[in-house]
């Protein structure tokens, strides 16, 4: 079986990538910028350079593929939601040029909602693609990356974190490496047919404030969380060179889903993934500090 995988550099496609490998597997990797793969990682693949936003690049590198780890690449764009768009019609005509039998979509908790999310909008659009071509998939909806900590080390350093959220309102936190993990066993798995959405939960809802202490106790240093205005988040977004565009996006990602929204999955066995803060503080970001 020839599987590929997109954004193989990724937070989650590094792992899957390796994971794969481990079971055997020579997974083919989509990259804008092959040349940064690892030489001792290149020998066991097969690379290929596409950008994911250019239907013409993915249709011609994946044929022959019979399953594909799909994601829509990150953008700095002034119109994200467009560029989302131009990974959706991608993936769509590589299923239904080159036949591909299967995807697994890395999407996100939110994508339910279909509207009103900010980025998440965007992956709401390839679900709602997807669904509608004869493939059979399954949507990982993933929680909050804990590497998402890493875009705010500077923060981290002087001992305070900001969000928009709700302090005390919990929220699915995940660990990259699981997602890959639950991806692998998807991708390997013949058994299974149609559309499919599965939650990626990780070890345990947290609120902004639990999350907080934790660090602050893994790092043996206060760090404090404080709750700013929807304006205020929105001003650091363009000041560190967000488009206007993008910083919304980004901004409707957490006031999109801060009131009143449910989960389409619950919290069971099936997704619930083993790997806590507490451990990953210890493995990534202590580490970097």
């Amino acid at each position: 079986m020839k599987i590929a995988i997109t954004t193989p550099q990724g937070n989650v496609g590094q792992h899957l990538t390796r994971m794969l490998i481990r079971a055997g597997v020579r997974p083919l990797l989509l990259s804008r910028h092959p040349e940064n793969v690892s030489t001792a990682l290149a020998e066991h693949v097969d690379l290929v350079k596409a950008d994911s936003r250019d239907p013409n690049q993915v249709v011609s590198a994946t044929a022959g593929v019979d399953a594909i780890y799909w994601v829509d690449p990150s953008t700095d764009s002034p119109d994200p939601l467009g560029d989302y768009r131009r990974a959706t019609e991608s993936i769509v005509a590589s299923v239904e040029a080159n036949r591909i039998g299967r995807v697994v979509f890395q999407s996100s908790v939110g994508a339910e909602k279909r509207h009103g999310a900010g980025e998440i909008d965007g992956l709401a659009e390839t679900e709602v693609a997807l669904d509608a071509c004869d493939v059979d998939v399954t949507h990982l909806r993933c929680g909050f990356f804990f590497t998402n900590l890493l875009l705010d080390l500077a923060s981290i350093k002087s001992g305070r974190l900001q969000t928009v959220l709700p302090l005390n309102s919990p929220m699915s936190w995940v660990a990259p490496r699981d997602i890959a993990e639950v991806a692998a066993l998807i991708l390997l798995n013949p058994e299974w047919s149609g559309r499919h959405v599965r939650a990626v939960h990780g070890p345990e809802d947290l609120t902004w404030s639990q999350a907080a202490t934790i660090i602050s106790e893994e790092l043996d240093r206060v760090v404090h969380v404080e709750r700013i205005s929807d304006a205020q988040m929105r001003d650091q977004y363009l000041q560190v060179g967000m488009s206007p565009g993008m910083a919304d996006a980004i901004l409707g990602m957490s006031t999109g889903l801060r009131e009143g929204f449910e989960s389409e999955q619950n919290r069971s066995v099936l997704t619930t993934t083993p790997t806590r803060l507490r451990t990953w503080i210890h493995g990534e970001l202590i580490p970097l500090l």
